[in-house]
């Protein structure tokens, strides 16, 4: 593997461990021509998955993305970065578990929201506010006494 800080060819792992889940194997690289460590993960392929949007068009699964939101509705908040990987994780392996090959937005964002409600009452609500489109503070009273019972 390519060192990232000089693109030297020659690395070799020096530290192999499981990540959390045991879906993904963490090694820590050496550079033999810089002498600098960097992290590299090891994932199981799985087959390209689709999601359909709420325009019906469709698109590649792109984790990032839910990253980005879970992140955005997490700013500011008492939630660690393991927390937060842990979260996207959790929503990662339900969604391959189905073994679909294409699923709607909405329903990921439905397992995120559930996983956040769980974790966070805050974050929970600021995802809901943008997942769901609150047209008006009716719409957001509503949700929020949704998640008081």
């Amino acid at each position: 593997m390519k060192c990232p800080f000089c693109n030297h060819d020659n690395t070799r792992v020096v530290d192999s461990r499981p990540v959390d889940d045991n879906t993904a194997i963490r090694r820590r690289r050496l550079c033999d021509e810089c002498g600098k460590r960097f992290t590299s993960y090891e994932k199981v392929e799985t087959i390209p998955l689709i999601v359909i949007k709420k325009d019906l068009n469709r698109e590649q699964y792109d984790r990032s993305k839910i990253e980005a939101g879970v992140l955005r509705a997490c700013h500011k908040r008492p939630i660690s970065v393991e927390q937060i990987e842990k979260l996207i994780d959790e929503v990662e392996v339900e969604i391959y578990n189905r073994g679909e090959r294409e699923i709607p937005s909405a329903e990921i964002g439905s397992l995120v929201m559930d996983k956040l409600k769980d974790l966070e009452a805050v974050a929970y609500v600021r995802f809901a506010s943008v997942y769901r489109e609150f047209k008006d503070v009716n719409t957001f009273m509503d949700e929020l006494k949704k998640m008081l019972k």
